[in-house]
């Protein structure tokens, strides 16, 4: 599922669609491959030239980091280039993953460390892959749902509409979907005002793109996935963002708790725990950063490299939408939180579930 080399956002690519269950109480990824395969196509697919299960980086000084096209990794692209992993003595390699090659690279070695979405985790923690989170570096659901112009105006909606009047408007109406997750999260916003999922007609899509693609030539009415894309949609005259998560509840960052997270293979940290501590640290320093300093010229240049293309105040705008914590910690509550929504998307084929053992503030200063 390499999305046809389009980036990927958290919600849309971290759906598990289409997984077949293994045995009682675990399942794998479609076309989930033996250890070797997935090493060759993880290499291939992520142009490492390091051999499988050789890039653990021990006492060395180069770790290689799995990382999204997304707006949540930026605070590992923050760490280096503030210099924070360089004070650590760290030198950090990025290859870019999308969800379905993110835990194969773990597991295989071809990464050390993954920035991941919980739904993603919680996959790979009900097939007893053994990984675990050492660090939050984000926590929001930073959805847009973006209409077509002429729908629009044909329904009298604007950025600032009410939400409750919105969703109304796209009864029987033609939404487009590139994920059960974000599917299910438009149903989700659908029911909280009293309109029935059902009575809308959805356009099964395969990323983002072809939802936009769609939007432009009035083959559906609206679709939701996560910023920038609907804001830098709207920049480009072609739909109007009438629903985020600052204007719906049930898709606020309280409600949802939805936290990226750093993901390790256990026994990595058992291995090489000063590494991970150093990594970490690194990643805690810009999170704090974020925290402090959302809208300073080195976080915005960081976004703009990260996501080439993407308008100043497209990328301004959509930052503000996720929660950049001063400390990387997790709590209990937190993955009680996000455990919930998770499993309130019913994009599973089980409930999610992470334990206490599958995550730890250890690593963290």
């Amino acid at each position: 599922m390499l999305r046809h080399l389009i980036p990927y956002t958290p919600h849309d690519a971290h759906a598990p669609d289409g997984r077949r269950r293994r045995a009682p109480g675990r399942w794998r990824r479609p076309g989930r491959m033996r250890a070797g395969a997935v090493c060759t196509a993880a290499v291939l697919a992520a142009g490492l030239l390091s051999a499988c299960g050789g890039g653990d980086a021990g006492s060395g000084s180069t770790v290689t980091v799995g990382v999204g096209s997304n707006i949540f990794e930026l605070p590992i692209r923050l760490a280096e280039a503030n210099g924070y992993f360089a004070r650590q003595g760290l030198k950090v390699k990025f290859v870019t993953l999308t969800a379905a090659t993110g835990i194969s690279a773990l597991e295989s070695g071809s990464v050390q460390f993954l920035n991941d979405s919980p739904t993603d985790f919680a996959s790979a923690v009900a097939q007893h892959v053994p990984v675990k989170a050492i660090a939050a570096d984000g926590v929001g659901n930073p959805l847009g749902l973006i209409v077509g112009t002429s729908f629009a105006k044909a329904h009298g909606l604007t950025a600032a509409t009410p939400a409750a009047q919105v969703a109304k408007a796209l009864a029987g109406s033609t939404g487009g979907a590139s994920s059960s997750n974000t599917k299910a999260e438009a149903g989700l916003f659908l029911k909280a005002y009293g309109v029935a999922p059902d009575g809308v007609k959805w356009v099964s899509l395969p990323t983002p793109a072809a939802d936009k693609a769609a939007l432009k030539s009035h083959q559906i009415d609206w679709f939701t996935t996560s910023e920038p894309a609907p804001l830098q949609i709207q920049a480009e005259g072609d739909g109007v963002v009438v629903a985020d998560a600052t204007k719906v509840p049930v898709w606020s960052n309280a409600r949802t708790g939805y936290s990226e997270v750093v993901v390790a293979r256990s026994s990595y940290l058992g291995q090489h725990a000063a590494t991970a501590r150093k990594f970490a640290t690194a990643v805690q320093q810009a999170t704090a950063s974020m925290n402090a300093h959302l809208d300073s010229p080195a976080v915005q240049a960081v976004a703009r490299k990260a996501l080439p293309g993407v308008p100043a105040g497209v990328l301004s705008s959509s930052l503000r939408l996720v929660d950049w914590p001063a400390r990387a910690t997790m709590t209990p509550a937190g993955w009680r939180t996000a455990l919930t929504f998770i499993n309130s998307l019913g994009a599973l084929p089980q409930t999610a579930e992470v334990g206490a053992g599958d995550w730890t503030n250890t690593y963290l200063p």
